[in-house]
């Protein structure tokens, strides 16, 4: 199949659906905040932001390796939208996902959404390379996606950030009722779209939803919840990644060449049991002449 996305060819939507109807079942099962347990020993890659650029999802398993039982991954949201290769995106991690549970894990981003795909691309995507009931499908399928990931009880992985109010316990995430489009309040909107600030305390945030927060912030929900990191997503970074608060949080980004604007050079974080990191280097792939929102009618539109 990845091969050939590779070569422009598509999936057969008999085969698309059995995929989608598949992790649908699959993901309905999960919880909210999803516990994962990597060996002493072992080593486990978290992926940030993919926004449907295919050729360099391809190069990430060319560099580290295929997902599998003891190469695992967790992409941290934001798979579809801006990129126009989003649905081969999204089809290739749901299939390794009913291919390997444990090989791939999948949190939700703010992209992962109605309102989004119809302005940023991908439910213009859908509709041109599927049909139009993919497009309810896929919304319901992301309505599915657990919101954080705790891996060995110490690294907080969400694909946004925290709270506009202190003694959020990993227990109210757990409680969280996702299965709807997300609110714009609330802990649910701020866990997929809020951003670390340099100074201390909260502010409001850039996007107008969700909110900005400090390294105290980020301090004493760790110390509260007795984590060590927080580790997300969500924003472009100069070098696919910064670590900020003291060390304690870490943002990483895997789209490099974004959009087709921005050149990047480090994109990925592999995270061990004991807390080290390796960031994976990434350059930009070439791919088919086929613009980044190219699928974004609705958006255009906006401006016409």
């Amino acid at each position: 199949m990845m091969d050939d996305f590779k070569n422009e060819k598509r999936l057969h939507r008999r085969y698309a659906f059995q995929i989608v109807l598949q992790i649908r079942e699959m993901l309905q099962a999960l919880p909210s905040l999803v516990d994962i347990d990597v060996p002493e020993g072992k080593h486990f890659t978290v992926c940030g932001d993919v926004h449907g650029q295919f050729y360099d999802l391809v190069n990430i398993f060319q560099l580290n390796g295929l997902p599998s039982e003891d190469n695992p991954y967790l992409f941290n949201g934001d798979f579809v939208d801006r990129g126009s290769f989003s649905v081969e995106v999204i089809l290739t991690l749901f299939a390794f996902k009913c291919m390997c549970p444990s090989a791939m894990y999948l949190a939700r981003g703010n992209h992962e959404s109605k309102s989004m795909n119809k302005i940023y691309g991908f439910e213009g995507e859908v509709r041109a390379k599927l049909n139009d009931k993919f497009v309810e499908l896929f919304a319901e399928v992301f309505c599915c996606l657990p919101l954080a990931h705790v891996i060995n009880g110490k690294v907080f992985v969400v694909h946004g950030g925290l709270f506009s109010v202190d003694g959020v316990k990993l227990s109210d995430i757990r409680a969280i009722d996702r299965f709807c489009e997300p609110p714009e309040e609330g802990l649910m909107c701020e866990l997929l779209w809020s951003d670390p600030q340099p100074l201390p305390g909260r502010g409001p945030s850039k996007r107008g939803v969700g909110l900005s927060f400090g390294g105290d912030v980020t301090k004493r929900f760790l110390e509260e919840n007795k984590l060590d990191l927080v580790l997300r997503s969500h924003e472009v970074k100069d070098e696919g990644y910064e670590v900020e608060h003291d060390g304690k949080l870490i943002t990483v980004f895997s789209a490099p060449n974004y959009c087709d604007q921005v050149m990047f050079q480090l994109r990925g974080c592999s995270v061990t049991r004991t807390m080290d990191f390796l960031f994976l280097q990434l350059v930009t792939m070439p791919h088919p002449q086929v613009k980044p929102m190219a699928y974004a009618n609705n958006f255009m539109g906006l401006f016409s």
